[in-house]
C-alpha cells in the first residue's frame, strides 16, 4: 500500500496594524490607543500587502498547501483575495485586533503542527509569537513593522516568500535560533533607544534572505564621523531642503550643524537651520512640494537596510519626487564592512522604486572620501 505524501502545513498570522505609526510619526503601533491614534491621523495599513508581496513568490506552489490561518485581516481576507484554499483556525472579536489575537492565534497554529508559521509585524508582533508558539515551532516573519531589530525577519518581503517557497520545494535549509529583540517605544519616542532581548525562535537559515540583529549605538571613531560631517555640510547648498533621515550617523551629522534632531524620525532643514522636526510621510510631501530637495540616510548597522526601516516617512511618492541623484548616504567602512559583501537594501514597498533605487551608489564615508556600494534587487 503506498503512503500518500503529507501536504506542506503553512500557518499565515497577519498583524494588520503592524506599522501603522511609521508614515504618521509615532514611531511604533504597539497597543490599541496608538493604532486608533494612526488611524486618525490618516494612516493606511500596510502589513497585509506586505505578506502578499511575499505569497505571490510562492503562489503557484500554494495550490497543494494545506494552509491555516486566522479570520478577517488577521489572514483570511489575504488569501481569499489570493484564491488561496485555507482553514480559519481562530476568529478575532472586533475590528481591531489585539496583541493577544496574535498571542492565541500563536499557540493554536503551533498546536497544529505547522511546518512553517509565516506572520506579518514588526519587533512586538515577534514577542507576541514568541510568548506563544510551542518549543520547536519553525516561523518566519515578513518585515511589516516601524521596529524590526529581531533576527527573526527576511530582509524583504519578497525574500520571505522565496524562503517559503525553498520549504515547500524540500529545498534542504538549515534551521537556527534567532533572537527576539524589542525596545521601549516610549522611550523610542523620546528618542532613546533600549533594546531588550525576549527570547529566540527557530526559523529557516537562508543566510541570503534574513536578516541580522540590528547593531545599536553610536559609532566608536568619533573622528570618522566628524569626517563625514564635514564633508557634507561643507557640500550643502543654499535654499535647499535637506531631508534628514534617521539614525546615529545622522544624528552626529546634525550635532555638527548645531541643529536640534530627531534621532528616530525625519528632520528638514534650510541653509543651516531646522524648519520642520519629525514631519510625517504626508507633512513631507507638502513641504518638498515643488522645492530643491536632497535626502540625507544612512544604514541600519548589521543589516544594510536604506529605506524600509525606522523611515517610513520616507514615502515611495517622496523618494520618486526628489530622484535617486538626490540621494545622499552617509556610513562609515567599518558600517559597510561589516555587511561582508552584501548589498545595501531599498524595502520601500513600492517594488518598481525598489528595482530603480537598485544599482551602484556613492557612499560618503569621509571627508572628500566615497566608495561605491551597491543597492541590490534581483539578488534579493
Amino acid at each position: 500500500m503506498t503512503q500518500q505524501r503529507k501536504k506542506f502545513r503553512l500557518g499565515i498570522i497577519v498583524n494588520p496594524l503592524a506599522g501603522i505609526g511609521g508614515a504618521v510619526a509615532l514611531k511604533g503601533s504597539d497597543g490599541s490607543e496608538t493604532a486608533q491614534l494612526a488611524l486618525s491621523k490618516g494612516a493606511v495599513p500596510l502589513a497585509n500587502e506586505r505578506i502578499k508581496v511575499a505569497l505571490h513568490e510562492c503562489l503557484e506552489l500554494l495550490q497543494d498547501v494545506d494552509v491555516y490561518t486566522v479570520s478577517g485581516g488577521m489572514g483570511s481576507d489575504l488569501c481569499q483575495s489570493l484564491n488561496i484554499d485555507h482553514h480559519v483556525v481562530y476568529d478575532t472579536q472586533g475590528d481591531i485586533t489585539t496583541a493577544k489575537d496574535t498571542e492565541t492565534a500563536a499557540r493554536v497554529l503551533s498546536e497544529l503542527d505547522m511546518d512553517l508559521i509565516l506572520f506579518a509585524g514588526g519587533d512586538g508582533t515577534a514577542r507576541n509569537i514568541c510568548a506563544s508558539v510551542s518549543e520547536g515551532a519553525t516561523v518566519l516573519g515578513v518585515p511589516a513593522g516601524c521596529k524590526i531589530h529581531s533576527g527573526v525577519y527576511a530582509i524583504t518581503p519578497k525574500a520571505a516568500g522565496r524562503i517559503v517557497k525553498m520549504m515547500i520545494s524540500g529545498e534542504l535549509l538549515s534551521l537556527h535560533e534567532a533572537d527576539v529583540m524589542d525596545i521601549d517605544e516610549v522611550l523610542f519616542r523620546q528618542g532613546i533607544v533600549k533594546a531588550k532581548r525576549f527570547g529566540e525562535l527557530k526559523i529557516p537559515a537562508e543566510l541570503r534572505y534574513v536578516q541580522n540583529v540590528k547593531m545599536g549605538g553610536k559609532e566608536s571613531d568619533e573622528l570618522v564621523l566628524q569626517d563625514i560631517a564635514a564633508h557634507v555640510i561643507e557640500e550643502m547648498e543654499e535654499e535647499t531642503l535637506y531631508v534628514m533621515g534617521s539614525g546615529s550617523t545622522v544624528e552626529f551629522l546634525m550635532e555638527e550643524l548645531g541643529c536640534d534632531n530627531t534621532l528616530l524620525g525625519v528632520d528638514v532643514v534650510l541653509d543651516h537651520q531646522v524648519i520642520a522636526s519629525d514631519v510625517t510621510s504626508s507633512e513631507l510631501i507638502e513641504l518638498t512640494s515643488g522645492k530643491k530637495v536632497k535626502l540625507v540616510i544612512t544604514l541600519i548597522g548589521g543589516q544594510g537596510h536604506i529605506f524600509g526601516r525606522g523611515n517610513q516617512q520616507l514615502s515611495p511618492d517622496f523618494i520618486k519626487n526628489i530622484g535617486r541623484e538626490n540621494i545622499i548616504v552617509v556610513a562609515t567602512k567599518t558600517k559597510l564592512k561589516a555587511l561582508n559583501g552584501r548589498p545595501l537594501i531599498a524595502d520601500t514597498g513600492d517594488a518598481e522604486l525598489d528595482k530603480a533605487l537598485s544599482g551602484p551608489i556613492e557612499v560618503v564615508t569621509g571627508y572628500h572620501d566615497m566608495v561605491v556600494y551597491p543597492i541590490g534587487y534581483e539578488e534579493l
